[in-house]
């Protein structure tokens, strides 16, 4: 997948980039000439726009899953009458915009057997208050095409996947949404007992610090030992020791919850008795006072027996043991790993996508997101339709012990450590690394949207001189998939191709972004320093101030000697320095 343009219609813009904000990632032609992985490197100074061009990607993506979805948010009321796709002005989506990309055609689609072969360039166009129209587009016209939410699954990415590395929620908004959407999705289906496939239907997913440890462990269970070097090489990682996984299966719900698990038929209402009878999920408890209690099984469209292709059967056939505490009704899976541990992982879950982790990771989605169980109904209401860029403050935090799922015991070998370590041992840059570099690695062979928003904030030097290489290392060849990432680091620009660098700038509050006009692929620090961020001075503002107060001294006719001496002493090398000695020695040899 390979984004071509974006354009924002919406009368009211959207976020900082204003209406008519558009840029031209590339073209057709210049597909032609791009060879192997190189990201689209948004820099920029801070507040100039560069997280709302990625939060303007995925909230497009997001609202076109949603017109496609089965299962889909209040926010998108459906009335074909008024408005087909049923969009409702969600405030943190455009409802105007334009998008252009190329995709590869999958085999067995609508598109192919009419012919159509290779990469489709498909062009989307949304009008305010009107559902998107879809364009085939090719050399000498458009072609309008006639969605149907197979045709549009089929054009859409495979997945659109987020990752922010501080507090910054501006990007997380649209994931968030379909998060709750996705456990909707599953809610739902476990009420009406209706088939469940074992993964999410969508395919946005926000990968914050909740999904590190899974990352890491799809990882270092599937990949092998060459596709694992970066975190070798960096990080020092030598081997996945074990690991528990803990699943609390069922939870207390309240009475007043019980009929929504029930016929929702007004001519056939059950008691409470009734439906607890008859649902599968739902038991009573009766305590010492004799007063019913109720209890939800979440996890049961997730287990079976064991020989159940059902995702809990699955990881229990993969643990080295494995126990259930039925007076907490919690299962403790635990691993020891080995080769045959990962063997057992891949005959469990290889089967879905060949030799991928993507599979196993979908499981620990699925269950992860169980644990926004306790998020009101009205909570998530107003959710779907907020704008607010402080979400992740609104959605209930958890204690370890009420969540449906969780990881514990995460031992590592290091090559640098005698003893096995634990993950949360690490720094937060070594955990950082391995949340960017394992996420590329997860979903490589994939046509997907990578939006990255300043991933290496945590980063020494080194690392994120090296961060460009590392990305093509572990993508290794594949070419399919997009990346955008926001930066201030010059170490990633002095990486990249001028076309594949956008400098954000914001006057009058008008976003423009532009190519350097300068060769970046190579340059050195300094040089991007000054023609990109602006700042002209290598050094910080404490020690420039100390030389600017040295050189008023030296105007003010102060001995010389004595103020290059000082400088010497008191300022370690740099050119302002050498600039400041070179017009004191100047001057002197004036006089001599």
């Amino acid at each position: 997948m390979k984004l071509l343009r974006i354009k924002i219609t919406d009368p009211k813009g959207f976020r900082s980039l204003q209406t008519g904000f558009e840029y031209q990632f590339r073209t057709e032609w210049d597909l032609q000439e791009e060879n192997g992985f190189a990201p689209f490197v948004c820099a920029g100074p801070n507040g100039s726009g560069k997280s709302n061009l990625l939060e303007a990607l995925a909230a497009i993506f997001y609202h076109l899953e949603c017109t496609y979805l089965d299962n889909r948010p209040n926010s998108f009321d459906y009335d074909e009458d008024i408005n087909p796709d049923g969009f409702r002005g969600d405030r943190a989506t455009p409802d105007g915009y334009e998008i252009e990309y190329v995709i590869p055609v999958k085999d067995g689609s609508e598109l192919a057997y009419s012919g159509i072969g290779g990469n489709a360039h498909i062009k989307i166009v949304k009008n305010v208050e009107e559902s998107p129209l879809w364009y085939l587009v090719n050399n000498v016209s458009e072609q309008k095409l006639v969605m149907t939410k197979t045709m549009a699954r089929q054009l859409l990415p495979d997945y659109i996947l987020g990752y922010s590395s501080g507090e910054n929620e501006i990007l997380s908004l649209p994931f968030f949404k379909m998060r709750f959407v996705q456990f909707d999705e599953y809610d739902q289906v476990l009420k009406q007992q209706l088939p469940y496939p074992g993964r999410p239907e969508s395919r946005l997913v926000y990968l914050d610090s909740s999904f590190s440890q899974a990352i890491l462990l799809c990882n270092l269970l599937f990949q092998d030992t060459d596709a694992l070097t970066p975190f070798r090489d960096d990080v020092k990682i030598a081997e996945l020791r074990g690991f528990r996984i803990i699943i609390q299966r069922s939870i207390e719900v309240e009475e007043s919850q019980i009929p929504a698990f029930g016929s929702q038929d007004d001519n056939n209402r059950e008691s409470i008795e009734e439906i607890v009878r008859h649902h599968p999920a739902l038991s009573t408890i009766e305590d010492e006072t004799q007063s019913k209690r109720y209890r939800v099984d979440l996890v049961q469209l997730l287990d079976g027996n064991n020989t159940s292709d059902k995702v809990i059967p699955r990881l229990m056939r993969c643990a080295t043991c494995w126990y259930l505490d039925e007076a907490n009704d919690t299962l403790y899976l635990d691993y020891w790993v080995n080769e045959f541990t990962r063997q057992a992982f891949r005959e469990n879950f290889d089967f879905e996508v060949n030799r991928s982790p993507i599979a196993l990771f979908q499981a620990f989605q699925v269950l992860l997101t169980l644990n926004l169980y306790s998020a009101s109904d009205q909570l998530k209401s107003e959710l779907y339709q907020s704008g607010s860029l402080y979400v992740n403050e609104t959605v209930p935090i958890l204690a370890s012990d009420e969540r449906i799922m969780r990881f514990k015991h995460f031992w590592l070998t290091k090559t640098d450590v005698s003893e096995p370590v634990l993950l949360k041992s690490l720094s937060d840059g070594e955990h950082q690394l391995l949340h960017a570099l394992g996420l590329c690695l997860l979903f490589r062979n994939t046509q997907s949207l990578f939006l990255l928003d300043e991933p290496e904030t945590h980063f020494n030097p080194d690392w994120r001189a090296n961060f460009i290489s590392r990305l093509s290392e572990c993508f290794n060849g594949s070419e399919g998939q997009e990346m955008l990432i926001t930066t201030h680091t010059p170490f990633l620009i002095s990486d990249s191709k001028p076309e594949k660098v956008l400098v954000f700038n914001k006057s009058d509050g008008v976003v423009s972004v532009t190519n350097p006009e300068y060769k970046t692929l190579g340059a050195s620090i300094n040089k991007i320093t000054m023609a990109t961020f602006g700042k002209r001075e290598t050094i910080g503002l404490r020690a420039e101030t100390m030389l600017k107060m040295i050189r008023q001294r030296f105007e003010k006719g102060e001995d010389k000697e004595r103020l290059i001496a000082e400088i010497n002493r008191q300022l370690g090398d740099s050119v302002e320095k050498v600039l400041l000695i070179k017009t004191i020695l100047d001057s002197m040899e004036e006089k001599g």
